[in-house]
């Protein structure tokens, strides 16, 4: 991965700063990060085949530090949909966690569908990225799916890689892709076996009693190994949820693209009511910054500070120059490009009041009005002010 440092999104920081758990319920090994206020209800993030609870790093970062609970979690080793259903459970009462909000990509939103028809009482929401409905395509393409779990290792790890997409990729999806694969490597025999076991096992998503408006849809537009039919296919069964299209950002746009996938999902809790407590984290803020390893303390106390001293980004400012973050165009409209920065979002906050569009319209009267209120005074004009009494003086 390039550029290792001690920055919040960084891998290297968010291990140094958020234990992983691992708790045995019953026959299953769980392994999860939990990190955020725990008087939020929690947003449960859940990996696909290839994906381990590492893969949400920067969701967990970025989220907890404006407030929100998020869990991450491995799918345990279980070998069908009635087993997933149980266990995960278990798990939410293993952790006193009743009411839930739950993120899944790929398998993981499949079997977010699965527990939310299931279990309706205790999903409250539901964010599906790159997923499906149906297993039947992934049954047909695996027949040897029964005798998967006698399938050697490095077998089953070529079959889940051949699954991502190979070739050139810009920087930012090649360290997805990247970091993913070191992901497959540290996934057992059994693990991987009983995770094609469950794309292959004959099931289908049922009506949920959830409304479609507690419901986004997050795909990316360029490419992803989930076929384009069942996309479809699950964006027919959910007409009126909301939508969310990430331009570009492959098969882990949690990873290339996460400054847009973490804006989505605050748009969405936000949405669904879900409110953020940021008073409850400058207290944890204060626990990092005593840790004995000075690097990563100074880099937390750093950017503790610049999330301080940082401006609020009003519609002045946009227009006099800042166009890396956004430019106003003819008609009297900002557009918000979301780059590559860590704190997009968070700049991005107080023009997202509309629902998650990606563009604010502004009325020039009250930009004129905001402008009085806000009025900067820059140096030469300052100096032009104070040269009359000066001259008074002399």
């Amino acid at each position: 991965m390039k550029g290792v440092s001690s920055a919040p999104g960084d891998y290297v920081h968010f291990k140094s700063q958020v234990p992983l758990h691992k708790i045995p319920i019953g026959t299953k090994q769980w392994r999860y990060y939990d990190f955020g206020p725990k008087a939020v209800p929690p947003l449960i993030c859940l990996p696909g085949t290839a994906g381990t609870a590492d893969v949400y790093y920067k969701q967990v970062m970025s989220l907890s530090m404006k407030g929100y609970r998020v869990i991450s979690v491995d799918i345990p080793r279980v070998w069908n949909h009635h087993e997933w259903i149980q266990a995960f459970e278990k798990f939410l009462d293993a952790i006193d966690v009743h009411h839930i909000h739950l993120y899944g990509t790929s398998l993981g939103g499949f079997l977010a569908q699965i527990f939310a028809q299931h279990r309706p009482r205790r999903v409250r929401s539901l964010i599906l990225s790159n997923t499906f409905l149906e297993t039947q395509s992934f049954a047909a393409a695996m027949p040897w799916a029964p005798i998967v779990s006698w399938t050697p290792s490095f077998l089953l790890k070529r079959y889940v890689l051949t699954g991502i997409r190979d070739g050139p990729h810009e920087p930012f999806i090649a360290d997805s892709v990247d970091f993913v694969v070191a992901q497959v490597e540290t996934l057992s025999r059994e693990d991987l076996a009983a995770r094609l076991t469950l794309t292959a096992d004959a099931a289908s998503i049922g009506p949920l009693l959830l409304s479609d408006s507690f419901i986004t849809i997050m795909d990316t537009n360029d490419y992803c190994a989930i076929p384009q039919p069942l996309k479809d296919q699950l964006s027919e069964r959910y007409p009126e949820a909301r939508r969310a299209h990430l331009k570009t950002g492959g098969d882990f746009p949690f990873l290339s693209r996460p400054d847009e996938v973490n804006l989505h999902l605050q748009l969405h809790l936000r949405r669904v009511g879900v409110e953020a407590r940021p008073e409850l984290v400058r207290g944890a803020n204060l626990v990092t910054a005593v840790s004995p390893r000075n690097n990563l303390r100074e880099a937390t106390e750093d950017t503790a500070k610049d999330d301080q001293e940082r401006p609020v980004r009003t519609t002045d400012n946009v227009r006099e120059g800042e166009a890396s973050e956004g430019q106003r165009n003819e008609g009297g409209e900002i557009s918000l490009n979301v780059g590559d920065k860590n704190d997009a979002s968070e700049d991005l906050d107080d023009l997202f009041e509309d629902g998650g569009q990606r563009s604010v319209a502004t009325d020039p009267g009250a930009t004129e009005t905001h402008h009085s209120e806000e009025k900067r005074v820059n140096p030469d004009q300052e100096q032009k002010q104070t040269k009359p009494e000066l001259l008074e003086m002399l």
